[in-house]
């Protein structure tokens, strides 16, 4: 049977970059970051509820007889009860009650970025290197078309031939393949400069939102940069190999973010460490930084009840 840990400063479940105290019953007080050293006692202000009662006896229940052929697991929990699944920090048999809810995390005091706002985002961002990549694509556009040209004509009038296997055809693909390498590299160099020294591509400026560390507040630097975007651009130069995959690919990693908990992060941004935040606005204080070491009992974190 799963119990509660004794009081004490704990990793808080909803923000593994933060800790908190917990009392036997609930969180208390705001948190404070995980790697730093708490007080000797509960947080200032903090009101201590009195112990419980002693529980009455409770008779173990009997044990599980395995069905044949069919061991039983290493451990049991309680029905109703959820256990984290191996969170570091975490105490054993850690209890999640429906009474405490889990509150939408702050990394380092930032709002997380709405995913409209990623969305949007990263819709300007792809017009922008499309834009780009058309015009450092110019010469090999004209090529490109001076060789498929008859190619189409041959499509068109004899639908059964395979002119892709003509000299024309072969040169077209060629030249397709480079378009997009140039491609690539116009995307290279329009993001990851610009994401390692701000944090923030033109999309990502004109919606107000920024890529962080995870595990600091900090510039993303080059090498976290090319991470997350290489984790995302690498299927481009596939695309006319492998016709739809690579798009494919790209989509479900974009749109991850918008099912992952708690920080929706996208598969790139995990590969990086990195989480998306809303940059502070002014006449939206909902947006405002939260200190993250401060230790007043009220405040969006603050125990529920």
């Amino acid at each position: 049977m799963s119990t509660s840990p004794s009081p004490g400063w704990y990793k808080d479940p909803a923000d593994l970059t933060t800790q908190r105290w917990w009392d036997g019953e609930g969180w208390l007080g705001d948190p404070i970051p995980a790697d730093a050293t708490p007080p000797a006692g509960p947080p200032r202000g903090a009101v201590i509820a009195p112990p419980p009662p002693p529980a009455p006896p409770v008779t173990p229940a009997p044990p599980l007889a395995p069905a044949p052929g069919r061991p039983l697991p290493a451990t049991t929990v309680r029905p109703g009860t959820t256990v984290l699944p191996g969170q570091p920090g975490m105490p054993p048999g850690w209890p999640v009650s429906h009474r405490y809810p889990i509150v939408a995390p702050r990394p380092h005091g930032f709002m997380l970025a709405g995913v409209g706002s990623r969305f949007m985002s990263r819709f300007v961002d792809t017009l922008a290197v499309a834009v780009l990549g058309a015009v450092a694509n110019i010469w090999f556009a004209r090529e490109f078309w001076r060789n498929f040209q008859p190619v189409l004509n041959a499509a068109l009038t004899n639908p059964s031939s395979n002119a892709w296997n003509t000299p024309n055809g072969q040169r077209a693909l060629e030249i397709a393949s480079l378009m997009l390498l140039v491609l690539t590299a116009v995307w290279f160099a329009y993001e990851v400069p610009a994401s390692a020294n701000s944090g923030q591509t033109l999309g990502k400026r004109i919606f107000g939102i920024k890529v962080i560390r995870l595990e600091a507040d900090e510039r993303l630097g080059f090498g976290r940069s090319f991470r997350r975007w290489f984790r995302v651009a690498w299927p481009t130069p596939l695309w006319v190999a492998c016709f739809g995959v690579p798009i494919l690919i790209q989509a479900i990693d974009c749109i991850y973010g918008a099912f992952d908990r708690p920080a929706h992060q996208t598969l790139h941004d995990k590969v990086a460490n990195t989480v998306v935040v809303q940059v502070p606005r002014a006449g939206r204080p909902e947006t405002a930084r939260t200190p993250v070491d401060a230790t007043p009992t009220g405040g969006q974190n603050a125990d529920p009840r």
